[in-house]
């Protein structure tokens, strides 16, 4: 059974990230990584990945991941293309046109035969805050990961990862790079902790200047357990509180579709959201049965700490 506890809006002063406050200016993303096998799936990955660059003023880089494929440089996205057809550039820019933007863009193809093993290995010696990737359709997967991931890893940073699955669209327009983000479901409990989703969601749409929408926290459980994540004010923006009783998966699924959120937000208890989206946890879960882009941060990782 749904049912919605309440709806606020709080009044207390937050600064707008936009505002020259040092505190809101603080990078949080200063490489963003994109694994691709450059299938047609995985070109709303793209333009969210270059999105988040953009806003983030950071360094972008494109990793192709797809074994035994022959590939030239015009076989990667087109990111001078894309940004002149969102009109920040004018038709036929030079090279030369990307850092006047603010981002760095790196064309990456990736040695190893393994794709997964090629992701490890590239994060471990160039470390990236955010990863997009685009995730197959029921399988809770990148479309180019074949078999569950099982290896251990070492890196201790961690990474929000932001998974777009295929044939979604996701909140960047393809066309005009124009967003559309409107409603944010964030999954609540007591383990992992939810205020690094919270966060996330909250710096997500001070960054984007999204100017107005709703914050879902759900909490499927008893009520009486719910967490109180810390909700900070946000201009244009609400809270909504949800509980309901049932399968946790179920019910985020169930409760993204009945409140149309564009965005599931959620901590997750690893270090590396890149692979706890992949091990069978609550995350992979929702991404086997839901048709939504979901960020997972994870709850112990640098980017988390920086957040929180």
């Amino acid at each position: 059974m749904l049912t919605t506890l309440r709806t606020t809006n709080p009044q207390s002063s937050i600064p707008n990230p936009m505002s020259g406050n040092p505190d809101q200016l603080v990078p949080i993303l200063e490489h963003v990584l994109h694994p691709s096998d450059f299938s047609e799936g995985s070109q709303a990955a793209f333009h969210h990945a270059l999105k988040a660059a953009l806003v983030a003023q950071s360094r972008l880089t494109i990793l192709h991941v797809s074994p035994g494929t022959k590939l030239s440089w015009i076989d990667f996205p087109g990111v001078r293309e894309t940004l002149e057809r969102w009109g920040l550039l004018p038709p036929d820019s030079p090279r030369t046109a990307l850092p006047q933007l603010g981002i760095e863009v790196r064309r990456v193809v990736a040695r190893l035969k393994n794709p997964v093993k090629s992701v490890i290995s590239y994060l471990k010696t160039h470390p990236a805050d955010f990863i997009v990737l685009a995730s197959r359709a029921h399988e809770g997967r990148a479309s180019w990961l074949r078999q569950s991931v099982a290896e251990p890893i070492s890196r201790q940073s961690g990474q929000s990862t932001l998974f777009l699955p295929e044939g979604v669209t996701g909140f960047v327009s393809a066309e005009d790079g124009s967003l559309s983000l409107e409603k944010i479901l964030i999954p609540v409990a007591a383990k992992p902790r939810p205020q690094p989703a919270v966060a996330a969601a909250v710096r997500l749409v001070r960054r984007l200047q999204c100017p107005r929408g709703t914050f879902v926290l759900l909490h499927v459980g008893e009520a009486g357990d719910a967490p109180q994540p810390r909700c900070p004010a946000v201009p244009g923006w609400t809270w909504k509180h949800v509980t309901r009783t049932g399968d946790v998966t179920h019910g985020i699924v169930d409760t993204a579709g009945k409140q149309s959120a564009d965005l599931i937000v959620m901590s997750t208890s690893g270090k590396n959201g890149f692979l706890d989206a992949l091990r069978g946890s609550q995350s992979e879960q929702v991404l086997r049965n839901g048709r939504y882009p979901l960020l997972t941060v994870p709850e112990r990782s640098l980017a988390a700490r920086k957040l929180t």
